[in-house]
């Protein structure tokens, strides 16, 4: 019986070798080298030709190795255009994210011939020319379409009606124009975006199910659900009475001698008219002038004020220097020809919080410096009605106006739906300045509570505290990234503020990295000591580099040390960041020492449940980017952890409906 089995052993052995031994058609492969070697990219991505193609950053196989069916290789800095018949040799490629890059040229036609593509991701890059009719050609197998944020035009082909199986279509941020093909075929269409194009006419009734959202920024677009952009009916010429005949255009009917005189007279009339408002207009501007009045211009409100010349009202009130600070904010672009106001944004309805007041009470508000950040500085401004708000002063901006807007807006909605999230209630756009409108909570920060001042009569932060802080910041980020499809891009202690019910912490400063200049950052770089190793361009976070910043925050809650002081603190050269610092002590069995001895103190026999926590914070700081959970899977583990620590997730650890597969749980491979 023994040799048998030992056949059938060796039988089984060499069939696994030969597995893993497959690789893809040499079509496939070279298919690939001939992509990247097209293609300019910042990052070394590691395609050793001696290594089989399966095992190279980004690129997936199926399970026998046999052909490749996934390429993943978002925010990798891929510059300049796709060539042309290569990525189209990869015939069992069903999904393709090049998304976050700086691609240009038109989207290349040689995907639309892949006959199983099910995904296709090319948002974020800087694609022009126009969608395709090709795109029909992907009828039997595409499901998610993301082409936003790039500088497509022409209109939206109603070829996509061919696309019966898609599920999501994302065109927003783009320059289409026309009218919107009614999609009526496509029937499984669950996420749909085309805000902020030039699209003009009404909406599809097909259509119309979608949020209002989908559509904003279309100032011709019209019909329901814009209920503040109705389409206007053309009103149809009156039919002529019986026995009158039209004149043709080819006829010209001779006017009569009285109606002439008639026209001339009125003439005249009006001629005369004009020069007396004139002359009254001129002896009016010269008595204003000879006692000093100041002509000032004014507009009547719409939801905000314009600016005018405020520098007697900045003098006028009860200021600070502060004040004077964001009174030179708002007013250094009032007085030219570009005319600004502030603009509320999120909901503002029954139910949520409604601020009155306008750009000019704003400047008459008293107020101080809170500090300053990554973003610019931050003031508290207590209004004379007595509302406190934050007021963020911005530098570096490089967005337009509208693409401020879009994001701005983007990242008020999100917040609006989630405690966890600071609310932003408001901004202010100019040629020279840019104000962000943002509740006052205040509880500080969870920097201020851990690293103040630990002398005495300090209340220390306990366990509890702790876990709580920690799941009010897991669940503000997988709130983003599963409801919204949006990172967070700055994460960090100082950005998580403080309120009453511990359960209500708050994340700051989300979404707004996509405004400001590029800010480049050498691999591995610190970031102050939240940023993952493989974030090349701070405008560009991922979902996990979101993960990874999260991961920081949760050793800083365990260590006590801040990350952006950590190397000094320990009287090293600044090459030891706080994670690699958590590895070698938890490498050598002295996991005690990580702890905070302040949190060792108040713990109350809590060490099971911390060294649960820190295993939770190593998963978010892993170097491979896909070896790192998903945020809702952190906030499931804390909460498993926790126990009966704050409430338990609901929408906040599920709610992926609407966001693709991609979309929802990716992140660039290093």
């Amino acid at each position: 019986m023994g040799a048998p089995v030992l056949l059938l052993a060796l039988v089984a052995v060499a069939a696994a070798l030969g597995c893993a031994s497959a690789e893809p058609p040499q079509q496939e492969r070279s298919a690939l080298q001939a992509f990247l070697a097209g293609t300019p990219h910042e990052r070394a991505l590691g395609w050793n030709a001696s290594v089989p193609a399966c095992a190279w950053t980004g690129v997936r196989c199926d399970a026998a190795n046999a052909t490749v069916v996934e390429l993943h290789l978002p925010g990798v800095g891929l510059i300049g255009g796709v060539p042309q018949g290569t990525l189209g040799g990869l015939r069992g490629l069903q999904v393709l994210s090049l998304r976050d890059n700086r691609l240009l040229g038109d989207i290349p036609r040689d995907l639309f011939v892949l006959p199983r593509l099910r995904s296709l991701y090319l948002q974020g890059n800087l694609l022009t020319g126009v969608i395709p009719d090709e795109v029909g050609r992907l009828a039997a197998s595409l499901e998610h379409l993301a082409l936003s944020r790039n500088n497509l035009t022409g209109d939206v082909p109603s070829a996509l009606n061919n696309l019966t199986r898609l599920r999501s279509l994302r065109l927003d941020g783009n320059r289409l124009s026309g009218s919107l093909p009614s999609l009526s075929s496509v029937r499984r269409l669950e996420v749909f975006n085309v805000a902020d194009n030039d699209l003009n006419g009404s909406i599809p009734s097909s259509l119309a199910r979608f949020p209002p959202e989908s559509f904003a920024g279309n100032v011709h677009l019209c019909g329901p659900p814009l209920v503040d952009q109705p389409c206007q009916a053309v009103p149809s010429p009156a039919p002529s009475p019986p026995g009158v005949l039209v004149p043709s255009s080819k006829k010209k009917r001779k006017l009569s001698g009285a109606a002439v005189v008639a026209i001339a007279v009125g003439a005249g009339a009006a001629a005369l008219l004009a020069l007396v408002l004139l002359a009254l207009c001129a002896v009016h501007r010269h008595r204003r002038g000879a006692s000093g009045e100041e002509d000032v211009k004014t507009t009547p409100p719409t939801r905000g004020l314009t600016p005018s010349t405020l520098s007697e009202e900045m003098t006028g009130g009860d200021f600070t220097s502060s004040s004077k600070d964001i009174g030179a904010a708002a007013a250094a672009a009032g007085g030219g020809a570009e005319r600004s106001r502030l603009v509320f944004v999120g909901k503002q309805g029954p139910g949520h919080h409604h601020y009155s007041f306008d750009l000019e009470d704003l400047l008459r508000a008293s107020a101080e410096v809170l500090g300053k950040g990554s973003l610019g500085t931050s003031y508290k401004a207590v209004l004379e009605e007595g509302t406190t708000v934050v007021v963020k002063r911005l530098r570096d901006v490089a967005a337009a106006r509208r693409e401020f807007g879009a994001c701005v807006e983007a990242a008020a909605g999100a917040a609006a739906e989630h405690r966890n999230l600071v609310p932003l209630r408001g901004y202010y756009y100019s040629k020279d300045e840019k104000l962000l409108v943002v509740d006052y909570l205040p509880g500080g920060s969870l920097s201020a509570r851990l690293h103040g001042s630990r002398g005495t009569g300090r209340t220390p932060m306990d366990w509890e505290a702790r876990m709580r802080a920690a799941l009010c910041a897991a669940r503000g980020v997988a709130h983003l990234h599963t409801a919204h499809s949006l990172a967070h891009g700055n994460i960090k202690s100082s950005n998580l503020l403080l309120r009453p019910d511990p359960d209500a912490a708050a994340l700051s400063d989300y979404c707004l990295h996509q405004l400001f200049a590029p800010s480049p950052a050498r691999p591995g770089g610190s970031g102050g000591g939240y940023r993952a190793p493989e974030l090349v361009d701070a405008r560009r976070p991922t979902f996990r580099s979101d993960v990874y910043s999260l991961g920081v925050l949760l050793l800083e809650l365990l260590t006590g040390k801040s990350p952006a002081h950590h190397a000094s603190l320990e009287g090293g050269d600044g090459a030891v960041d706080l994670p690699r610092w958590v590895q070698s002590v938890v490498r050598e069995e002295w996991t005690a020492e990580v702890f905070d001895a302040e949190l060792v103190r108040t713990g109350g026999g809590a060490e099971e449940e911390m060294v649960a926590l820190l295993q939770v914070a190593m998963a978010c700081v892993s170097t491979a980017p896909d070896a790192r959970p998903d945020a809702p899977d952190v906030v499931r583990m804390i909460e498993e952890i926790a126990g009966g620590h704050g409430r338990t997730a609901t929408e906040e650890s599920e709610g992926t409906r609407g966001a693709s597969d991609e979309e929802r749980s990716r992140g660039p491979t290093p």
